[in-house]
């Protein structure tokens, strides 16, 4: 590749290269560059990160990277492959809760995973299940239990699509949350849930793990960090291998055919493309991201009940493809970002002009504008009192309204999402000053 012309491909495998041009290739190393050392308290983008996220901002960013490998998996299936599906949730709870039972502690070990029955033929309660394997085994394994789940949804794709297959997948949530409550042995209390096996690596049951992600320490004896970074690093880890498996995805045969499935389903299956091996295949790989993602979101929440996975979640992750944009990897990660850090940031906004209230200048004059208490005068559209229900609308139903109205705006106005939005600023300096 030529430095003086850098969009002159010479090669296939240099059109269909990760980073093609030099300029992605510095901007990735830097963005990840800029991460790490974020994390280990270099003042990068001064305290941005702080005003916008709070001290502890290592926790909400961790949390959006496990919704970020789930977000690869749907994009998989719906941006990549065509097929709508609103049961994201389930394949989430799905490996989560095979996380928890093959690593998970119990006092009775495997027999607690065993149902039993008195002599009156009623199903007696154990306890909680759990076997106590090491992440090695339970991390891939809440994947591939997952992928078979979603094999077998798989033949829904082919009779049903569109606006059917999303309420087909619709019920999987439901019934995902029924055996939520009809099972607590294995997902615990319905409202409080069950604990979670820890991001420890082990060989196997000893006692002292290799790797402790969960207690500040030495980290393989060169550079002391806490457990926040830890966690944040082997997140963003995991996150950057399945970005590059999603990535190399795309550019394979498979990939090549999930895509002339979406495009158009009938000319790929006359050009020889079987339409139900490749969306079978689809479903399989976008519910093995789900349950890997599924499974980090509540080891590293440490308590999750079966109430966390419902419609909301699935929802939201339609949400991140729409806002983002759908079919790409950048979009997605963009769009995760935007959608699972924006409540944080409307809240830490809220608290920020709360404390100007008393104070004088145009600062001030907006926080007045915006925020009420709920005192007889106030007209703010924001409430900042908790006993209110209706109008003015709570900080968290402002981030309902706020999710919405993004939905809309990029419908209609950038189809492409915040991805597109990157591509005219893209396009419009490639050509400038000759923009036209």
């Amino acid at each position: 590749m030529s430095l003086g012309r850098p969009l002159l491909r010479t090669s296939y495998s240099e059109d269909t290269a990760i980073f093609p041009t030099w300029f992605q290739k510095g901007a990735a190393s830097f963005l990840l560059l800029s991460l790490v050392l974020m994390a280990l308290g270099a003042p990068v983008f001064g305290d941005i990160p702080k005003f916008l996220l709070g001290n502890t901002w290592l926790n909400p960013v961790s949390k959006t990277l496990t919704f970020a490998v789930a977000a690869l998996g749907i994009n998989i299936l719906v941006g990549v492959t065509g097929q709508v599906s609103l049961g994201h949730a389930f394949f989430m709870g799905s490996g989560a809760y095979t996380a928890v039972v093959l690593g998970g502690a119990s006092d009775d070990g495997w027999r607690a995973c065993i149902p039993f029955h008195d002599n009156l033929g009623l199903l007696e309660q154990q306890g909680e299940c759990g076997l106590g394997l090491p992440m090695w085994i339970w991390l891939p394994a809440s994947g591939a239990v997952a992928a078979m789940i979603g094999i077998l949804v798989s033949p829904a794709a082919v009779k049903v699509r569109g606006l059917y297959l999303a309420i087909v997948t619709v019920g999987l949530v439901f019934i995902g949350l029924h055996l939520g409550r009809m099972l607590p042995e294995y997902a615990g209390d319905f409202e409080s849930g069950r604990k979670w096996p820890k991001m420890d690596i082990r060989l196997w049951k000893e006692e002292t793990p290799l790797v402790a992600l969960n207690e500040d320490g030495q980290w393989f004896g060169l550079i002391y960090l806490s457990e926040e970074q830890k966690k944040f690093f082997f997140l963003l880890a995991v996150v950057m291998l399945m970005m590059w498996f999603a990535k190399n995805l795309v550019r394979t045969r498979t990939g090549r055919a999930l895509q002339a499935i979406r495009d158009r389903d009938v000319a790929a299956e006359v050009m020889g493309v079987p339409e139900f091996h490749y969306k079978r295949l689809g479903f399989a790989i976008s519910s093995f991201y789900a349950g890997i993602g599924g499974a980090l979101f509540a080891s590293l929440n440490g308590r999750v009940s079966p109430v966390d996975f419902g419609l909301l979640l699935s929802v939201d992750f339609i949400a991140i493809l729409l806002i983002g944009g759908a079919g790409t990897i950048a979009g997605t990660i963009l769009g995760t970002l935007f959608v699972e850090l924006l409540p944080r940031m409307v809240e830490k906004l809220t608290a920020w002009m709360t404390s100007k209230l008393e104070g004088e200048g145009t600062i001030s004059a907006i926080a007045n504008f915006l925020l009420t208490s709920g005192q007889e005068g106030d007209f703010g559209p924001i409430s900042i009192s908790t006993t209110s229900p209706g109008w003015p609308m709570s900080v968290f139903l402002w981030n309902l309204v706020i999710y919405g109205v993004l939905i809309v705006v990029f419908l209609i106005f950038e189809p492409l999402g915040l991805f597109g939005i990157w591509l005219r600023v893209r396009n419009y300096w490639k050509g400038w000053p000759f923009s036209y």
